[in-house]
């Protein structure tokens, strides 16, 4: 029995307009759910959501399928639309502690100004002890290396990446892109593909930003590369850091699990230095990012990438050494590092 092309365009509408519906309604829900920030707000948009529902089903009722799935799945993305422009990110929150300060930069010849410039101290149990967010001067001209942290906190496919920019005798700046949480909010990557948080930077010391991984949160195995940045190439991509940074302080946007996160961002960052970086599903699980980084050529290549790694791991520091030499002593034999004094 043959079946009229009318009969196939229907069955395809109806396929596409199933497929629009599931993904643009899932989205809807998860939007709802994560990035609605009051219950009787998220409660009344439900209700609102199921009516609309039962309103499509009662007025194509008698309707060919097709022309039913078209109704539904067009008032889905008109709830998406709607979501989309009225849920906003914002910079004026409840934000916990650590990410209290919106950071941003001035530049002024030769030298950038950082303020909320961020420098913690945390107990033991990974509280925040003091909180100092302090105005630091950096000359440009001093930029000499750019580092890359690999923090793995549970799986051996998913990390924290971070990049740490050496300014010589004017010491470091480490950035680590972040989900921006309320207080009261703890991670989830669900939340963070629902527009559930902000997208955060932080910009801040070593002995804050990687020691809270390395020496305070004790089931963290943290990696330490050196990548073969030229001085120029690193302003290059510190500038750009520092453009997204103002940017955000007064247009907030959102993060996001996948698209927007701590890996993908700092691909972003690298782009205008022209190099060629394809995509690879190596980005998205990224606690395998050691492997692309090595077959492109951006690691120390004198080592096999499994010996690299192994000499690579950063190791507790004992009690005696002082806080102020911290970067230095991290980066003590590894490979690729040679140490100079950082003043302060």
């Amino acid at each position: 029995m043959s079946i009229s092309r009318s009969r196939y365009v229907e069955v395809l509408i109806c396929f596409l307009g199933v497929g629009v519906t599931i993904v643009a309604g899932g989205w809807v829900l998860g939007v709802i759910v994560f990035g609605v920030h009051s219950l009787a707000l998220q409660i009344g948009l439900g209700v609102a959501l199921v009516s609309s529902g039962v309103a499509c089903a009662r007025l194509t009722r008698g309707h060919r399928a097709w022309k039913r799935w078209l109704v539904g799945a067009g008032a889905i993305l008109l709830w998406a639309s709607v979501l989309g422009g009225s849920v906003r990110p914002k910079n004026s929150r409840a934000w916990v502690a650590e990410a209290e300060k919106t950071p941003w930069a001035e530049i002024s010849g030769d030298v950038v100004t950082l303020h909320h410039y961020r420098i913690f101290d945390w107990t033991d149990s990974g509280e925040v002890g003091e909180s100092r967010w302090l105005t630091r001067s950096f000359r440009l001209s001093e930029l000499r290396h750019v580092d890359f942290f690999m923090v793995y906190w549970g799986s051996p496919h998913i990390c924290t990446t971070m990049v740490s920019f050496d300014f010589g005798p004017d010491g470091r700046v480490c950035a680590s892109v972040e989900a921006r949480r309320e207080v009261g909010e703890s991670y989830s990557p669900w939340a963070g593909m629902f527009r559930g948080y902000e997208l955060y930077y932080v910009l801040g010391d070593e002995q804050d930003v990687v020691r809270l991984r390395t020496e305070v949160q004790p089931d963290n195995h943290v990696y330490l590369f050196r990548l073969p940045a030229t001085p120029e190439a690193a302003r290059i991509q510190f500038l750009d850091y520092v453009r997204s940074i103002n940017e955000l302080r007064h247009e907030p946007a959102w993060y996001h699990s996948v698209v927007t996160n701590c890996t993908t961002v700092i691909r972003q960052h690298v782009k205008p230095l022209g190099l060629k970086n394809p995509w690879s599903w190596r980005i998205l699980l990224n606690g395998h990012l050691d492997t692309y980084l090595y077959e492109r050529g951006y690691l120390d290549r004198s080592l096999s990438l499994p010996e690299l790694k192994q000499r690579s791991l950063l190791q507790k520091l004992p009690e005696s050494v002082p806080l102020t030499s911290f970067s230095d002593e991290i980066r003590r034999g590894l490979p690729g590092f040679e140490l100079a004094h950082h003043s302060r």
